[in-house]
């Protein structure tokens, strides 16, 4: 099994490091030309559009304020925690950087997927919606098979890797902070996850209209805490990261290449640009109005890339808890990093505070994904596997908990690396209708 694994990464480590890097790093620099900066110029437009009500007469499920949430609340799981912090352990301080960077040009991606998302969605009445790439790819590019081949690939990964990587990274924690077993925890995350996505999008919109402002402001507080409780080392660290970011000669035995290879692949991650998943969730907004919902997307992307994975990366930093001195296997790393981090300015609290960051982080994401696999599989199956598919990532879940999942999560690399390709082919080949949303005036956006 171990060997099957070791396969599986290999093949999806070249995808990863460097063709998909390049690729995605690349169409995000040629799409904030193309945009005209949109996420620079319409900055402020971004801020104050997710508080934007429904257009009047718009076909949608979600207002768009849940939609930004639903949008916000998946893409926030548990890489903007041990993610990052294992980046930061095993690429160095200048790893966050380059997820600054990356950060940057991805606004540009997310913004065409959430325009293109609205914009070529399908209609069925007043208050139901299908969306997602598989629609700008079938009726935007005229490409069925390259639809077809996205949803096979993305709904085969939502099914086989989410239920499995989040639930035992929540029971992982869970275990080692609060000594919960893995097995109660895995159903009782499977109970928690049916209870909402059972009653499908609708439910599923309700409940990160809460989720996701509770749980951003949560590991908001607690980590500024630890900044705070460690101030005078900030200039030291922030030179540190710049320093580290572009130096060829690291005393710390990173460089620039480390720091580049960990921060995008991190950046990726955290905030799922070009994995099309955007477009599902912002395809569901009661409106018509597609700058909207690309200008929220912009601040989606900057709240994860600026915001939780600058929390982790310098709670860990500033703490000193990642010792670079020694030897990779013997560092602070993941959830545990943090953990420390956050019981050095708060003893014998800070790792509850984290074990329950982590469990609200990974639970936004299991009820997420399960929406987007679900409409990749409809696109591919039909409507009658919604109710089937439902029960079985819910079932699944308890498994993850329990499992090793050195196969799941190589399988998921390869499984979202082959996703990304179709879906950028359809952003790429639409960019030109994404700019001229781009470029639309603000008084357009304004008043539909």
């Amino acid at each position: 099994m171990s060997q099957i694994a070791d396969l599986i990464q290999s093949t999806a480590d070249i995808l990863f490091v460097p063709v998909l890097v390049i690729v995605l790093f690349g169409t995000g620099i040629f799409l904030t030309l193309r945009l005209g900066l949109v996420q620079v110029r319409r900055f402020g437009e971004a801020v104050r559009a997710f508080f934007g009500g429904r257009s009047a007469g718009a076909t949608g499920v979600l207002t768009p304020f849940q939609a930004f949430m639903t949008a916000l609340g998946t893409t926030i799981g548990t890489g903007n925690i041990a993610g990052v912090a294992a980046g930061i352990a095993s690429g160095g301080p200048g790893v966050l950087f380059w997820i600054w960077c990356y950060g940057f040009f991805a606004t540009a991606i997310k913004f065409s997927e959430a325009v293109l998302g609205l914009t070529f969605r399908e209609s069925r009445g007043h208050d139901e919606v299908r969306s997602g790439p598989m629609f700008y790819l079938r009726d935007g590019l005229k490409s069925p098979a390259l639809a077809m081949a996205y949803a096979v690939v993305a709904g085969v990964a939502a099914l086989t890797t989410t239920p499995f990587t989040q639930t035992n990274s929540i029971a992982l924690v869970m275990n080692t902070q609060v000594g919960v077993p893995r097995w109660i925890s895995g159903v009782v995350i499977a109970v928690l996850t049916w209870l909402v996505i059972i009653g499908g999008i609708k439910s599923i919109g309700r409940a990160f209209e809460k989720l996701a402002p509770a749980k951003v402001g949560l590991y908001l507080a607690g980590s500024l805490v630890v900044i705070v409780t460690f101030a005078s080392r900030l200039p030291d660290v922030l030179a540190m990261v710049f320093r580290e970011a572009f130096t060829t000669h690291s005393a710390l035995g990173f460089g620039i290449f480390t720091a580049v290879r960990y921060g995008l692949a991190r950046g990726l991650y955290a905030n799922e640009a070009g994995y099309g998943t955007s477009a599902v969730a912002y395809g569901t907004a009661q409106s018509a109005r597609p700058a909207q919902q690309g200008l929220n997307a912009v601040m989606e992307t900057f709240i994860v890339s600026f915001g939780t994975c600058t929390l982790t990366a310098l709670t860990v930093m500033l703490s000193g808890v990642i010792d670079w001195s020694v030897p990779a296997a013997d560092r602070a790393t993941s959830t545990a990093a943090v953990g420390l981090a956050f019981n050095s300015a708060m003893p014998g609290v800070g790792g509850y505070l984290v074990a329950f960051c982590v469990f609200l982080f990974g639970y936004g994401t299991l009820i997420g994904w399960a929406y987007y696999g679900e409409q990749f599989l409809e696109y591919w199956l039909g409507p009658r596997v919604v109710m089937p598919y439902r029960w079985i990532y819910c079932l699944l879940i308890p498994l993850g908990a329990i499992a090793k999942v050195n196969l799941v999560w190589a399988w998921g690399d390869l499984m979202n690396a082959l996703q990304i390709f179709p879906n950028l082919i359809g952003v790429l080949g639409l960019s030109a209708l994404a700019a001229r949303f781009a470029r639309e005036s603000q008084s357009t956006v304004a008043n539909p």
